[in-house]
């Protein structure tokens, strides 16, 4: 319970506040005060409680959702005395601990939890930050209450994130792969890409991938502060990155620290082998001469609570996975970051959860959209995240400012 408290008076409100389950001493005080239970046990401000955050372990549980002024609400209460028709803080706990993830569910064929298979993809309310709006409710309610209260302005911010997957489409490739890739344009009859390979290998050419230049001209153009995620793994099926001892390859992410930092991106297979990623970490390690403490999965494979937990392992404390492939939106309900909670262990954790709202692929691979509608979608995004004053963090790829096959247009997104 104490979990909840602090994410929504401390990282989301901002105000300093003291929790008791102790009585006498809660009655005795002249604080502002506000009463969390199953019934009120003062005329202060109180919230019903249905005991959701009191419970242990994980089971089935009923949210029986309904609309509550314009929006949608769980965990309805029924107690006139009640600040909200709904417990808010049970509401906003299911959601960003990822409750309905610890359910039995039919993974997709990468081993992920769907989009689809959410409740708040159901219920219509993926592309709306729910926990920032319920704690807005109650920041107002307590205002309205003890309009003495100072709460402090917030400030929306933006944040773009890269996934390095390959940091180039022909170039660096090695000779076996480069021959591959000249069969694979034969069978395909795509006589365009035999042509584009070979001005690029002969150097007349910039390899398409490489767009990390033009990133750097829209960091300094708009004052961004990028996050990159390197894939730094040995090749396979999923994981088509430059060999890691390549110069050019560990030379362009020296370069790329110089302007932004710098996050592993965990090869496919680590997370079913931790020493993989712990391998991975360490290598890229060597290469930037600094501790590695923030990642992104690829793939998105995100398994709760295992991959959190190889994660704490590593010594990860931010990490940068929290959304969907399939859907943009807001897959924990907030637009802010916050620190992951152990539902098995049923405690919080130091690794900070960093969650992003839209990625490039989504757009394009998975809802076909147009440029101009993938515009349309994000600009929405951006303006619930403006409401509630949060964190909007893009994903984007390298090749997807390319301007090439499937990419064409996509650069004025």
């Amino acid at each position: 319970m104490r979990y909840v408290f602090r994410l929504v008076f401390k990282d989301l409100l901002k105000i300093p506040h003291e929790l008791t389950s102790d009585l006498d001493a809660f009655q005795s005080s002249d604080a502002h005060k506000m009463v969390y239970a199953e019934k009120p046990w003062s005329d202060d401000l109180y919230f019903k409680s249905t005991g959701f955050l009191f419970k242990r372990g994980v089971d089935s549980v009923e949210l029986n959702a309904f609309d509550y002024e314009g929006i949608k609400a769980f965990f309805p209460v029924y107690d006139v005395e009640s600040a909200l028709p709904f417990d808010v803080f049970s509401s906003i706990f299911y959601l960003v601990s990822r409750y309905e993830e610890y359910q039995p569910y039919v993974p997709d064929k990468y081993g992920r939890f769907t989009a689809h298979l959410s409740i708040s993809s159901k219920l219509g309310i993926l592309q709306k930050p729910m926990v920032n709006i319920w704690a807005l409710m109650v920041k107002k309610i307590i205002m309205k209450r003890y309009p003495d209260i100072v709460f402090p302005v917030l400030q929306y911010r933006f944040i773009p994130t890269y996934d390095i997957d390959s940091a180039f489409a022909y170039k660096q490739k090695g000779l076996v792969r480069s021959a591959g890739g000249y069969l694979l344009g034969l069978k395909r009859f795509d006589w365009n890409d035999i042509v584009h390979r070979t001005r690029v290998l002969l150097g007349r050419t910039k390899d398409p991938f490489d767009t990390f230049d033009l990133q750097i001209e829209y960091q300094k153009r708009y004052q961004l502060k990028p996050v990159y995620f390197f894939l730094f793994g040995h090749y396979g099926q999923y994981d088509k990155n430059i060999n890691t001892r390549n110069r050019t390859f560990r030379f362009l992410i020296k370069k790329i620290l110089d302007y932004a930092r710098i996050g592993i991106h965990p090869s496919y297979n680590s997370g079913e082998y931790p020493q993989l990623l712990y391998q991975e970490i360490a290598s890229l390690e060597k290469v930037v001469n600094k501790e590695i403490t923030i990642s992104r999965q690829h793939f998105l494979r995100l398994m709760l609570p295992h991959t959190y937990r190889n994660l704490i392992e590593a010594d990860i404390s931010d990490d940068y996975t929290m959304g969907y492939a399939a859907l943009p939106g807001f897959r924990a309900g907030i637009c802010d970051s916050y620190h992951f909670y152990d539902l098995d262990l049923e405690m919080e954790t130091k690794l900070r959860i960093h969650p992003f709202m839209v990625m490039d692929g989504t757009l394009c691979d998975y809802m076909k959209l147009t440029p101009a509608d993938a515009i349309a979608q994000i600009e929405a995004l951006i303006e619930e995240v403006r409401k509630v004053n949060g964190t909007f963090i893009s994903l984007w790829h390298n090749e997807s400012l390319s301007e090439d096959k499937r990419w064409k247009g996509w650069r004025m997104v």
